[in-house]
């Protein structure tokens, strides 16, 4: 069984901000697999299907990006996920809009929905899909910034890196083929 979690805020103000491109990569993989119907579980809204046989979760937490841990954690400590079957989707001020990369493992990077999945599972070997939404420019601080509104020409390279990803997404989830890679949109 595979769990692919989306990081985001819930309620309608977030909605679209780059701070919750995970929650909107979530929607979009399951928009291209022709798949709907969140049910309410784990704090969150959960999906639960099958891909070429293998079991699937797609999972957005409602319980703000701080703590986004706890809702990962209650969900793969009940399904018994193994850590590696785990992929986390999150925004990246380290990385430009239009960037993404797919990474085994590792520290938060400062991001603290990264930070309470790794202190509830007490484990930083999941797997990470990070999409890039750049650092705030001239006096924009970082929390106006992941909160705030995309430009047009921002928001259209985050969607162009989802793209990307999303067939790399598909082949882990059927094949758990899983590779540390990098994708720039054009």
């Amino acid at each position: 069984m595979k769990l692919v979690a989306g990081l985001g805020n819930p309620g309608k103000e977030y909605e679209g901000t780059p701070h919750n491109v995970g929650f909107q990569a979530v929607d979009i993989l399951l928009e291209q697999l022709g798949l709907s119907g969140f049910q309410q579980k784990f704090q969150s809204q959960l999906l639960r299907t099958s891909l070429k046989g293998e079991a699937c979760i797609f999972l957005k937490p409602q319980t703000y990006m701080n703590r986004s841990g706890h809702a990962v954690a209650e969900c793969a400590n009940f399904f018994k996920i193994p850590v590696e079957d785990i992929v986390v989707i999150s925004d990246d001020l380290d990385l430009p809009p239009g960037k993404a990369r797919f990474r085994d493992g590792g520290g938060h990077g400062g991001h603290n929905g990264l930070r309470s999945i790794i202190d509830s599972l007490a484990n930083r070997q999941f797997r990470r899909v990070r999409i890039g939404i750049g650092r705030p420019s001239g006096k924009r601080d970082v929390v106006g910034h992941v909160l705030g509104r995309w430009s047009k020409a921002e928001e259209k390279l985050a969607l162009s890196a989802i793209d990307l990803v999303l067939n790399e997404l598909i082949s882990f989830l059927e094949t758990s083929k899983f590779e540390n890679t990098s994708f720039t949109a054009s």
